[in-house]
């Protein structure tokens, strides 16, 4: 049963056909009781007239055996103030409802008998008045050899001699059981019909509507077969929420391709910049066992420091890529900025005496490192660091006195393994690590890192974190 439930379509189909199930049993028993209640009172109303007629007859004098009730359809009783029955329609053979089981009538015993001014609803009448209908309710007669129920009603009447009498009249309840009947059967019929109707539409509709994500399901089990990140899934024309989720998808891939392209690129170009100094090491290496005396040891220990330093960066950036988070110490970034320029040629720091932020003092300390390298190696004669608040933002800038960086390049340069032209040695310019570091480290801090020009000349780079 779970299996045959497991798709969206049979669970949809069997939800509207509930639902609409559920609305067809309300509305049809409402449609019931509200025709039964009709019907019923349609009845009391003809038992109520058929009473009158004959109350109206008594009032003014007609005597028992002058009374018209030979009407089939209309069993009627008159019963005195002593409930003895004095007229009943000729054809009556037995009667239950009406609270009189007698069906031959009898004279009365008084009937000018003044003795009986109240009647069994304590109403009073004046001679030749016919009181209010009361329905008695529901029984069964037989007349003229067919039984059938009936819905009675009971009217008094003072007749002009004094006489206080009951008239019981009946109306047949055979229309309100045959239409009852049909209106049920009918339903019966129906709505089965029309719950099939229902769930063969649902269900259809639901196919058609469910076509795209069948669609994207098997374009994304291509994909994922193929490993080919190229490829995107159909976008229906519907702009509906199917034709979102596909476009949501073809982001995702799309996000999903150029990470995947920017870690083959990472380790292309990490391992082209690897190769540099390990190729170099190796041959001072091999020229050292065959000569001794030719070794560099000089070289020898800048290309491993070389290799450490370019190793560590790597480290750096695969452990901020994995999305590790900063500590959440609080770090003073004038101090910060004062022990990285300690010991730099022609670095100053100036500004606040302590601007506070939160996260990694090691992570933070190499951003610093970072742009102060990279501001000396551009530099002409001076760096100027600056510390200050901004608001609720902490603010460090380096500026340098060098040439600058173009417009065009001032968001290129923080692409990883990215040198411009004025730096492409990698014995003076490094491997192109230190902005692409120093920008994930900010942006992990919750912060920002561009580049602008110095008031010098020159390049200004501003770090704006969130402050402690």
């Amino acid at each position: 049963m779970s299996r045959l439930f497991a798709s969206v379509r049979a669970r949809a189909t069997l939800a509207a056909t509930l639902v609409v199930a559920v609305a067809l049993v309300a509305a049809g028993t409402a449609v019931l009781l509200s025709l039964r209640s009709n019907l019923l009172g349609e009845a009391g109303t003809q038992a109520e007239r058929s009473a009158r007629d004959v109350a109206t007859a008594l009032a003014v004098g007609t005597r028992y055996t002058e009374l018209n009730l030979d009407d089939d359809d209309r069993p009627v009783q008159v019963v005195d103030e002593e409930g003895t029955l004095v007229a009943a329609s000729e054809d009556l053979e037995r009667i239950t409802g009406t609270g009189v089981d007698a069906v031959a009538p009898r004279p009365s015993a008084s009937p000018n008998d003044d003795d009986g001014d109240d009647d069994d609803s304590g109403e009073s009448l004046e001679a030749g008045e016919i009181g209010e209908p009361a329905t008695v309710g529901d029984g069964t007669a037989t007349v003229d050899g067919d039984t059938e129920d009936y819905r009675f009603v009971t009217v008094p009447v003072e007749t002009r001699r004094g006489d206080r009498l009951t008239v019981y009249a009946g109306a047949p309840l055979s229309a309100e059981h045959g239409a009852v009947n049909t209106a049920l059967t009918v339903m019966l019929i129906g709505f089965p019909l029309l719950l099939a109707v229902v769930a063969w539409v649902t269900w259809l509709v639901t196919r058609r509507a469910l076509r795209p994500v069948e669609g994207i399901r098997r374009e994304m089990a291509a994909i994922t077969a193929s490993e080919d990140l190229a490829r995107r899934v159909p976008v229906p024309g519907t702009h509906d929420e199917v034709a979102r989720l596909a476009s949501t998808t073809n982001e995702t891939l799309a996000a999903l391709e150029s990470s995947v392209e920017r870690q083959r690129r990472f380790v292309a170009d990490a391992s082209h910049e690897l190769r540099s100094p390990i190729a170099s090491l190796r041959t001072q290496l091999e020229v050292a066992a065959a000569h001794p005396e030719l070794l560099d040891l000089d070289g020898a220990v800048e290309d491993t420091v070389r290799l450490q330093r370019l190793a560590a960066d790597l480290l750096l950036l695969a452990r901020l890529d994995a999305g590790e988070r900063p500590a959440d110490a609080r770090v003073d970034l004038a101090a910060l900025a004062r022990e990285a320029a300690e010991g730099r040629a022609g670095v100053g720091v100036r500004g606040d005496a302590a601007v506070h932020v939160a996260g990694s003092r090691g992570q933070l300390g190499r951003v610093l490192a970072n742009l102060l390298d990279n501001a000396q190696r551009h530099a002409r004669s001076t760096v100027e660091v600056s510390v200050r608040r901004d608001g609720e933002a902490a603010v460090v800038a380096v500026a340098d006195d060098g040439e600058g960086v173009p417009a065009a390049d001032r968001e290129r340069i923080f692409e990883r393994f990215v040198r411009l032209d004025a730096a492409r040695s990698r014995d003076d310019g490094g491997a192109g690590l230190g902005l692409a570091i120093a920008r994930d480290v900010a942006v992990r801090h919750g912060g920002t890192l561009t580049v602008h020009d110095a008031p010098a000349g020159g390049a200004l780079f501003e770090l704006r974190l969130p402050g402690a």
